[in-house]
């Protein structure tokens, strides 16, 4: 049977076939190091969880829910904006609670794409970049997702030889899954452009407390005109390690806004409510818990990249995010990243995410995700080394 219209536009996903094997090979008994998925596995802290707990308990809470993010979600994310970016948002015409960041930009696409329009989308990128405006009858332009001179030489061939003109530019720094983070002067420059050419800017920030200097990533916002272009979307996921409650933003331009607001409306009735007053007390509490997942985060990647140069493995200190972006060792090149990745589940039960799925230009990387204890990530350099030291598949023609 064909697949339907909007299904056919969808490339085959990667990530399944990963999946797949993992799930083989851990039915067969193998104890298999998952650092594929970018799923944190930090608990959420005490008082967030105490406080669902506390809300759940009331059965008025248990009845339809507002889409756009009751009104204390949504005054306590515009005064985190306010604490963190010094940025001021009005809660009611500037934020809408959407369910996570993923779900924020497709319905951000469904709402502002017409069948054919052109968005400027990195390359290799988180795939809801892409394939949310494919889904919305969109046509897809890509520029590099390292952020420089690179990227505006390509929005400026966009404008000039893509017919119609592009609508938006997707960006995502700290990036996924390279990592890249893009400074404040980075962002007036896209701010500029975005004015001078009248395209819409769409932020991906959910990063933006994952990062390893000592210069917090800035949001595309606090650069002055910024609300004129642009809508960032940021996530609860990684912040306060809230990945499976589903609680994400979206911040900025009222008229973006608004129709983001609209199309949800006719959509969902938003979280349950008790998650989102859980959320509201995530964001106007304490900020010890961020500290101490970034610091963990911080002495993961330092195991990964230390215990897998030692292993073989040269990997690049990402500055930011809960991504190593890897590039494949030379002796296995040859097989691409999907290949290689399924090699690591096979002989070194390890997991990681093939960069052939963020995009062509992904090919010959890999990413891991920070996303195992360091026991477990040393763990995976063992395994590695072994599998490194013993395997002729790198040098021959491919048996072993």
């Amino acid at each position: 049977m064909d697949d339907f219209h909007k299904t056919r536009r969808l490339p085959p996903y990667v990530f399944e076939q990963v999946n797949r094997l993992k799930a083989k090979a851990r039915a067969g008994g193998a104890d298999i190091i998952d650092m594929g998925m970018g799923n944190p596995d930090l608990p959420t802290p005490k008082h967030i969880v105490e406080k669902l707990t506390e809300t759940v308990q009331n059965p008025r809470t248990h009845r339809y829910s507002a889409s756009k993010g009751i009104p204390g979600l949504r005054r306590a994310q515009a005064a985190y904006y306010g604490r963190r970016f010094g940025v001021k948002l009005d809660p009611e015409t500037q934020v809408v609670a959407t369910l996570g960041s993923k779900e924020g930009f497709a319905n951000m696409a469904q709402a502002i794409t017409a069948p054919g329009d052109v968005v400027l989308v990195p390359n290799p990128s988180y795939p809801i970049h892409a394939f949310g405006f494919l889904m919305a009858g969109g046509a897809l332009r890509s520029i590099p997702a390292e952020p420089g001179p690179e990227v505006f030489e390509a929005l400026e061939r966009a404008v000039i030889h893509s017919i119609p003109k592009p609508i938006a530019v997707v960006l995502c720094y700290p990036a996924n899954p390279t990592a890249y983070c893009a400074d404040l002067e980075f962002y007036r420059d896209v701010v500029a452009f975005a004015r001078k050419h009248e395209i819409f800017v769409l932020s991906d920030l959910a990063y933006s407390e994952i990062y390893f200097g000592d210069t917090p990533p800035p949001s595309i916002l606090q650069v002055p005109g910024a609300m004129d272009v642009a809508v960032e979307f940021t996530s609860l996921s990684k912040t306060f390690s809230m990945p499976g409650w589903r609680m994400g933003f979206a911040v900025g331009n009222e008229r973006l806004i608004g129709a983001l607001a609209r199309v949800k409306s006719y959509l969902d009735y938003g979280a349950f409510t008790p998650i989102q007053v859980a959320a509201s007390a995530a964001l106007n509490g304490p900020e010890d818990c961020i500290v101490e997942m970034r610091e963990t985060y911080r002495k993961r990647r330092d195991v990964l990249v230390d215990a897998f140069a030692r292993a073989g493995w040269a990997i690049p200190a990402p500055e930011a995010s809960m991504f190593a972006w890897a590039p494949i060792p030379e002796q296995f090149q040859k097989f691409g990243s999907l290949e290689f990745s399924k090699l690591l589940i096979e002989k070194a039960d390890l997991a990681v995410a093939p960069g052939i799925g963020f995009g062509e230009h992904g090919e010959g990387f890999v990413r891991i995700g920070l996303v195992e204890n360091e026991q477990r990530i040393r763990q995976a350099a063992r395994n590695l080394r072994r599998f490194f030291e013993t395997s002729s598949i790198g040098h021959n023609s491919g048996t072993e």
